[in-house]
Formats: structure tokens, C-alpha cells, sequence
């Protein structure tokens, strides 16, 4: 075989240019030519080269030349092909279509019934044309002369005797008893007369002939003798009469094929099969009604298995593509397309569907676009990423905003099955964009799938668009007045619950979560509940690990472990804080006491009287009444005394900026609990934003009496130094007032452990800061707005940023 290779490609090297090469041989019985399997050299396109050796077969020559001149010129869609042909001295080649030998098939008995009567339509069409339009004998109709191409289409070639009875000499009379095994394919009236006797013949009777051979060798085998010609065997039925005609041995009472043909194709013939009318339809699709399109596919999915899959793959699908494209067909014939394409593999899904679909997702039919969007899954696993992202998804997302509702819909839940299959540019950009749009749709549907894709895709997101993106879709949804779409956006929660840290689980989840507690819906209550837990558990899980307390470690003296014991200043090493927080007290009721006790314990030095009588174990300067700190005030009932600057009331006070006054109330430094409510003012604004330096020194707060006064740290020190000593208050503080007037007096000097150095003080009038009291309706009203603002930030808060 590699010989006849080298031995062709040296002979065309030495001719003119054939534009085409060798491959493998394909073995042909009964055949003057030898049958290669070719390829275009311009593109790499199949082929088949029919190649005669002339020197190995010179006496076969005239059959030789005369099928190359006739294949030239006969144009038939029954005939095999040809592209090129090349004659030399030594060699005739003929390119044609890529064909396979008939013979191949009926040896392996690989054809069905339905097949057999579609390939002898075929050939019966062409040998009608053949005797009754080109006025020929063709000679030599046998198994060896038939081929079949890629679609599995029956092709007639073998026209080494072909003769138009028009021909001063035709080749038949002369060359006929050449051809391969001729007496055993010849006529009676052949063996009886010879080849010249067709003359007197009528021009259809050898062909008739040879035609019932054909049919009796593809459905019962070889025969040998002519005898056997006359049993039907597996012959079906319906043809066996007109076989019968066909092989009559009185050449005047033989059937023409053309005959032969008109009686296959009657209702219920031997010819009317879905197979042979799908051919026919096919051929005619274009000028075919809606009507007859939708009969015909229709027969063609409840037949589809009856089809020879190369039929269906290189006949049946580029006439569909064609419909589908140009010719109107639209979804119902790419249904069928879809369904053929399922038997392609790779390489031909893209060469033949993928184009398409590219092209049919730039058309503007909303019909063509919803039906690709539904079939999306049929297609997404051959269509190659780089197509999906590159020339599908920027046409694809043009349905995002299309004013048909089903588009919006079928395109967002298109977005789960093409994510796998875009750039991650595509996914954090473009993708949300649009998201962010259809979230905000005016069909509740639409905003419970985009909310249920975001679900879905989560794990798609970039790490940092991820936790900010959910959480503010997700806390958008829970508002949907929907109720499908909060069910899926608290779904879509605990399904991305590991996205989130523990942050946002607390602060932007849980609360967002916690409304759906109390909501109308036992769904979305019951739904509430289990995403409720997934975060605790989530959180649970994240602070597993963290530490006990984030303050530093503190020695038994409370400093704080590391801290210079001269940092603290005044009457307690190391100028300690005035509570610590000991580890391992039970109830917080009692680590707050018994660490205040604690500190009193660890304290130095005594509590000496300045001139004063110890009264109930606390001892307050001679002549000089309890009340606000730093501002001596008119009591009635108490006499008691206190230090005027003890280290012990450093310690307790030492920290604070502001003052607080009880009027009428007995009690020494610290403050006495005459048993009323706490005010909570006092606890702050509850404002997290850190204050400064100056805005401490300025912040008014509520005292547990009824004058509320604005005082600094100097204020207080200085304002006890001047009144030390005195037996008397100061003008103006001899009666419960809401204005005290200082003297700019400097303070003398006291002594005693913590005594305070005289400074001096600038003279200032306090005047009462007045507690604003809002109306009820007010207050309600503000409280109300503000409630309203801080629900909307949910999942509001830059939620059109996020997306960009």
C-alpha cells in the first residue's frame, strides 16, 4: 500500500498540479479503480480520489475514459461528486465528495430495512433520470457502483459503460463484456445475444434488471447463479411483486425502474416511509408553509429513532440551521436541532451548533432569545468559555433590561448556568450591576430570583465584593413586601452564613434577621428562627478563640503589669485604676463591689481630721456641711464632716471631669444613695464616637440632686481650697439655689495626706443647666423618624457604590 502511494505521488509530481493527497486505500471489490481517502491541500477539507493505473490495467482503459468523461458531465444530486479529476500518460485520478463503498454496509448486514428503502429510492430517482431525461444505459448498476456519502445518502457512480443511445458508438456495445464479473450481472438476453443485442432493446431493460440484482444481494447476500434470483427470501413483502417484474426473464414484460419507483411511492407503498418524506421535505424546505413546518417536525421527533444518525447529523441539521437562521423557522426547529446535536460530539457541536447560537443571540426575536435561555443547560457544556464571555454574555445581558417581563426572568436564572463560564472582571462588575437593577424590579418573581442567584453565586464573588455585596441584597430583600422574596433572602442567608465574619453577623445580619421574628408570615417566622440560629452558631464558632478580656493583666497592687508605679501620681502607687475587674467573681453584681472594696483595702496611710470631729467614721472639714463636691451647698439633717482633699477622695474622683450636687441628702465624698432612681442621663448619649479632650472638660451631666451645673476638674479643687476652714458657706450658698458665685481668694495651703496646693481661681457664675424635656408626641415622633432612618440603612447603606 505505501508503494501505491509513493507510486501515485510520484506520478502526479511528474503531471500537472492535483490539488489534493493521498491517504489511506479503501478496498474495492469489482471495481476497475482503486479508492483512497483523500484531503483538499488548500483546506484540509475530505475527500475521495479514485485513482486507474494505466499500465497495470491498460486493457481497461476505454472503461476508464469513458467514466471520466462521463462523470464530467452528469450532474445529478444521486451521483457521487466530482471536485477535480487529473489525467496523465500514466495515471486518472478523480477527486469527489468523501464517499464510502455501499459494500462495506452490506457485508457487515449494518443497514436496517428502513435504510435499504431510503438508499433504493434514492438510486431508483437517479436511474429514471439516468434512462428517461439523459436517454442512457448505465450498464453496470451492482452493489460495487454505489457509494455512501458522510450523511449516509446512497450516491451512483460506476459509469464506466454509461451510453446515451444518441452516441454515433456507445461504449456499452463495445466495452460492456469488460466490466468485472459482467456475465455474471448481464441480462438473458445479454447471454443469449451478446452485448451488441441491446439494440433491439428497449433502453430501460438492462438496467431493470440489474436493478432487481441489487435489491435481491442488499437484502439476502451474494448469489451465484441467476436462479436464485427467483426466491424473495427477506425481501419485505410490499416490493416482492414488483421484484418479481423487475427479473423477468422475457426483457418486454420487465418493469422499468421508473415504474418501479411510481408504485413505491403510492399511499402505503414500499417507498411512503417517514424516512423517505423527511428526505423530500428537506430538499423543498424553503418554499414549504408554516403548516407543513410544523407536521413535519413534528413527524421528525416521533420518528427521530428510525433515522440513520449520519443522515440526520450532515442532511438533516444544516437544512434545520438554515430554516432557523434565514428561513423562519424559529424555536421549533431549533428543538430539533438541539435534539440532532445531541448525537455530535465535540469537534462537531463546534463547527456547526456553536456559530449558530452565537448568531442567534444577537437576533432580536424575544421568541429566539427566551427559547435559548431555556435551553441553556442543553448547551452550556459545549460551548467553550472563552465563546460564552467574549460573544455571548454582552448580548445576553441586554436582556436585563428588556421591557418584557419573561426576558428579565429567563435571563437571571440564566446567570446560574454561564457563571462557571465568565471572567471574574464579568462577575464583580457587569454582573452586579445588573443584579442590583432587577433587584429593584417591578415583578415581585423577578426579585426573588435575583435574590436567590445571588445565593447561588455567592461563591463565585471576590473575597472583598462578597460579605459587603450579600449582606446589603440580602437586608434589602427582608423588606420586600414579598413574601417568597424575604423567604429567599433569609434562605439565602444561612446558605452564605460562611461568608460573613463576625462582625457582620452581629451587626449587620442578626438585627436585619431579627425582624423577621414578628413578621405576619409563620413562614418567614419559622424561616427566621433557623437562619437565626446558623449565625449564632456562626458566631459561636468565630469567638470560640477569642480572649477572655482585652485589658491588660494587673499585679496584686491593681497596676496594671508593665506601668511605672510613678505614672499614677497622688495617694495610690502607681495612680491605679479606681475598679478593676477580677476574673473569676460569678455574678457582676459582685465583682463590681468586691473589687471597689478591694481597692479600699489596699489603700495607705489614714484619713486625718483637718480641724474637724470624725462623724459616722468620714470626716469633713470644721464648720463645713456634705454636699457637691467642690461646692459647699446648705443641708439639713446632717452635720457630718469629710477630708478636703484626702488621697481617698483623689482615688474615687480623681478620674472624673464633671460634678454632681443632691440637694437635701446627707452623705460625705462618695456619693450617698438616699434610695431614688438612678438618672439615666448619667450613663451618656451612648454615643460610640470618642470624645475629646476639651469636650470632656465641657460635658454637662445629670446629678443625683436637682441642680445640674457645668464645672471642670480645676474647678472643683480649687473651689474646696477656697472654702477650707470656713464655719459658714459662702454668701449665696446658704440656701438651695440654682446660681453660686465664687471669690478669686487664692486657696491656702492645707496639709494632711492628699492635700491639694493653693492655685489660683478665676471667679465664674454656674448657672443651673436646665434639662430639656421633649413632648411626649415629640419624642415619639423623633424617635420614630430615627427608628425609620436606621431600618432603611439596612441594606441600603452604599448599595449602589458596592455594585460598581
Amino acid at each position: 500500500m505505501e508503494w501505491l502511494k509513493s507510486a501515485a505521488a510520484s506520478a502526479v509530481s511528474r503531471g500537472p498540479a492535483f490539488g489534493y493527497s493521498f491517504g489511506d486505500r479503501v478496498d474495492l471489490d469489482d471495481s476497475i479503480w482503486a479508492l483512497h481517502n483523500g484531503t483538499k491541500k488548500d483546506d484540509g477539507s475530505k475527500c475521495s480520489i479514485f485513482a486507474f493505473d494505466i499500465n497495470a490495467n491498460k486493457s481497461r482503459l476505454p472503461l476508464a475514459k469513458n467514466a471520466l468523461r462521463k462523470w464530467r458531465t452528469l450532474r445529478h444530486p444521486g451521483v457521487v461528486r466530482v471536485l477535480d479529476t487529473l489525467e496523465t500518460d500514466t495515471n486518472i485520478y478523480i477527486a469527489t465528495e468523501r464517499v464510502v463503498p455501499l459494500g462495506w454496509h452490506v457485508k457487515r448486514n449494518a443497514l436496517n430495512t428502513e435504510t435499504i428503502k431510503w438508499g433504493l429510492y434514492t438510486i431508483s430517482t437517479t436511474m429514471r433520470f439516468v434512462n428517461e431525461d439523459a436517454s442512457s444505459i448505465h450498464g453496470n448498476l451492482r452493489v460495487s457502483s454505489i457509494y455512501t456519502t458522510e450523511s449516509g445518502e446512497w450516491k451512483l457512480a460506476g459509469f464506466e459503460v454509461l451510453s446515451s443511445l444518441k452516441e454515433e458508438d456507445p461504449a456499452i456495445y463495445t466495452y460492456g463484456g469488460l466490466l468485472p464479473d459482467s456475465t455474471r450481472y448481464a441480462a438473458p438476453e445479454i447471454g443469449r445475444g451478446g452485448w451488441d443485442g441491446l439494440k433491439n432493446q428497449a433502453i430501460h431493460v438492462t438496467d431493470s434488471w440489474n436493478m432487481g440484482t441489487l435489491i435481491y444481494e442488499i437484502f439476502n447476500g451474494y448469489f451465484s447463479t441467476a436462479d436464485q434470483l427467483s426466491q424473495i427470501k427477506s425481501i419485505p413483502p410490499p416490493m416482492g411483486t414488483p421484484y418479481k417484474r423487475l427479473t423477468q426473464t422475457n426483457p418486454k414484460m420487465r418493469l422499468p425502474i421508473s415504474h418501479f419507483l411510481e408504485q413505491g411511492k403510492r399511499s402505503n407503498g414500499f417507498f411512503d416511509t417517514p424516512l423517505i418524506r423527511c428526505c423530500e421535505f428537506i430538499e423543498n424546505m424553503g418554499v414549504k408553509d408554516d403548516r407543513e413546518r410544523e407536521e413535519f417536525l413534528q413527524n421528525l421527533e416521533d420518528t427521530k429513532d428510525q433515522f440513520p444518525e449520519e443522515f440526520f447529523k450532515a442532511k438533516v441539521l444544516p437544512e434545520l440551521l438554515k430554516s432557523v437562521e434565514y428561513g423562519g423557522g424559529g424555536p421549533k426547529v431549533f428543538s430539533v436541532v438541539l435534539m440532532i446535536a445531541e448525537k455530535l460530539n465535540e469537534d462537531e457541536w463546534e463547527s456547526t451548533i456553536t456559530p449558530c447560537v452565537v448568531r442567534l443571540f444577537s437576533s432580536p426575536d424575544r421568541a429566539i432569545r427566551v427559547f435559548l435561555l431555556d435551553n441553556l443547560p442543553r448547551m452550556i457544556e459545549h460551548l467553550p468559555k472563552k465563546v460564552v464571555s467574549d460573544s455571548i454574555f454582552p448580548q445576553l445581558v441586554t436582556g436585563f433590561s428588556d421591557v418584557a417581563p419573561i426576558v428579565r426572568e429567563q435571563t437571571v436564572k440564566s446567570i446560574l448556568i454561564i457563571i462557571d463560564k465568565l471572567s471574574d472582571r464579568q462577575i464583580n462588575g457587569d454582573l452586579l450591576k445588573y443584579l442590583a437593577k432587577t433587584q429593584n424590579d417591578e415583578q415581585p418573581g423577578i426579585r426573588t430570583n435575583t435574590t436567590i442567584c445571588l445565593g447561588k453565586i455567592a461563591k463565585n464573588l471576590g473575597q472583598h465584593t462578597r460579605a459587603k455585596v450579600l449582606a446589603a441584597a440580602f437586608t434589602r430583600s427582608l423588606r420586600d413586601p414579598f413574601v417568597h422574596a424575604r423567604n429567599a433572602a433569609l434562605m439565602a442567608l444561612a446558605a452564605t452564613a460562611d461568608c460573613f465574619d463576625e462582625t457582620d453577623c452581629a451587626t449587620k445580619c442578626l438585627p436585619a434577621i431579627c425582624v423577621g421574628l414578628i413578621d405576619k408570615e409563620k413562614i418567614i417566622r419559622v424561616q427566621a428562627q433557623k437562619t437565626m440560629d446558623v449565625f449564632l452558631a456562626r458566631i459561636k464558632t468565630l469567638t470560640a478563640n477569642m480572649p477572655d478580656s482585652a485589658l491588660p493583666p494587673v499585679d496584686a497592687n491593681g497596676v496594671p503589669t508593665g506601668t511605672s508605679a510613678a505614672a499614677g501620681g497622688g495617694g495610690v502607687a502607681g495612680g491605679a485604676p479606681r475598679m478593676g475587674t477580677p476574673q473569676n467573681d460569678a455574678s457582676w453584681a459582685g465583682w463590681a463591689i468586691s473589687s471597689f472594696t478591694k481597692k479600699l483595702g489596699s489603700v495607705t496611710g489614714e484619713i486625718q481630721a483637718q480641724g474637724t470631729t470624725a462623724t459616722s467614721g468620714v470626716s469633713t472639714p470644721a464648720g463645713e456641711e456634705s454636699g457637691t463636691l467642690g461646692v459647699p451647698s446648705s443641708t439639713t439633717g446632717n452635720t457630718g464632716s469629710r477630708p478636703g482633699s484626702s488621697s481617698l477622695q483623689r482615688q474615687a474622683f480623681g478620674g472624673m471631669n464633671t460634678n454632681t450636687s443632691r440637694g437635701g441628702g446627707g452623705g460625705g465624698g462618695l456619693m450617698a444613695d438616699d434610695g431614688g432612681d438612678d438618672d439615666l442621663d448619667a450613663w451618656g448619649d451612648m454615643d460610640d464616637t470618642p470624645k475629646t479632650v476639651e469636650e470632656k472638660k465641657n460635658t454637662t451631666i445629670s446629678g443625683f440632686g436637682r441642680t445640674t451645673m457645668t464645672t471642670t476638674e480645676d474647678d472643683v479643687i480649687s473651689s474646696f481650697a477656697a472654702n477650707k476652714g470656713k464655719s459658714s458657706l459662702p454668701k449665696g450658698l446658704g440656701k438651695k439655689t440654682t446660681t453660686s458665685t465664687t471669690t478669686t481668694t487664692p486657696a491656702s495651703n492645707s496639709t494632711g495626706t492628699g492635700a491639694v496646693k493653693s492655685r489660683p481661681i478665676v471667679s465664674r457664675a454656674v448657672k443651673p443647666a436646665a434639662k430639656k424635656v421633649l413632648p411626649a408626641a415629640a419624642t415619639t415622633t423623633a424617635a420614630k423618624k430615627k427608628t425609620e432612618e436606621e431600618g432603611d440603612a439596612w441594606g441600603n447603606d452604599n448599595w449602589d457604590v458596592d455594585w460598581k
